[in-house]
């Protein structure tokens, strides 16, 4: 039996995504959650009873942590997991970084459900699933910002201020300007808001 984590901030959407993959001989969801932190510290707790997933599927743009951030976690702390990229965005930015931390699939949430299915089935079988033009395009497409660029970014463009960024990234809110200047200077903005959005745009966040 499968096991399977859905990941989706979108409660009917998981919900609908989880009963479809129920459907599936073969397939069980072992655990569903809301965002990329959940998932974390679930994986952490289920390690412990021997049931961890073979797969999570998860969404990209989640409040907390994202989906690229956990596939990161899952890179690094869960390898023999695959994870699999579900998405409305097309953007190259996001596949590049998805392959970089070690993504298997990126399949955008508008394919068909018997294109879900393949996918991960292929996925289980060895390969990695992405589709060739959006895979070249995003070789192209150099992301220039560094992690921490990219976390301070992404909270301005939430609009928290600059104090309200340092204390949840741990950090002086010195440290936090220079990362958002840096940032703005990276990709030729005129403040941390049109950064943030020319970043959300390329896939960056």
């Amino acid at each position: 039996m499968t096991k399977i984590m859905v990941v989706e901030d979108q409660s009917m959407v998981l919900g609908a995504i989880s009963a479809l993959l129920e459907l599936e001989p073969g397939f069980e969801v072992c655990a569903q959650c809301t965002d990329g932190l959940k998932a974390y510290k679930t994986l952490a707790r289920i390690k412990e009873d021997g049931v961890l997933p073979d797969v999570i599927l998860t969404d990209i743009e989640m409040p907390v942590m994202t989906g690229i951030e956990l596939a990161q976690k899952v890179q690094s702390e869960f390898s023999d997991i695959a994870v699999i990229i579900m998405t409305t965005f097309s953007r190259a930015g996001y596949i590049r970084r998805a392959i970089d931390y070690g993504a298997k699939g990126f399949i955008l949430k508008e394919a068909p459900s018997d294109e879900l299915i393949v996918t991960i089935k292929k996925v289980l079988a060895g390969q990695r699933v992405i589709d060739p033009e959006l895979a070249l395009s995003a070789l192209d497409d150099k992301d220039p910002l560094s992690e921490k660029e990219r976390k301070a970014l992404r909270l301005a463009g939430e609009g928290l201020k600059t104090a309200q960024i340092a204390n949840m990234l741990f950090l002086s809110e010195g440290t936090v300007r220079n990362y958002l200047s840096e940032a703005i200077a990276k990709l030729h903005a005129n403040n941390r808001i049109e950064a943030a959005r020319l970043a959300r745009q390329k896939g960056w966040l």
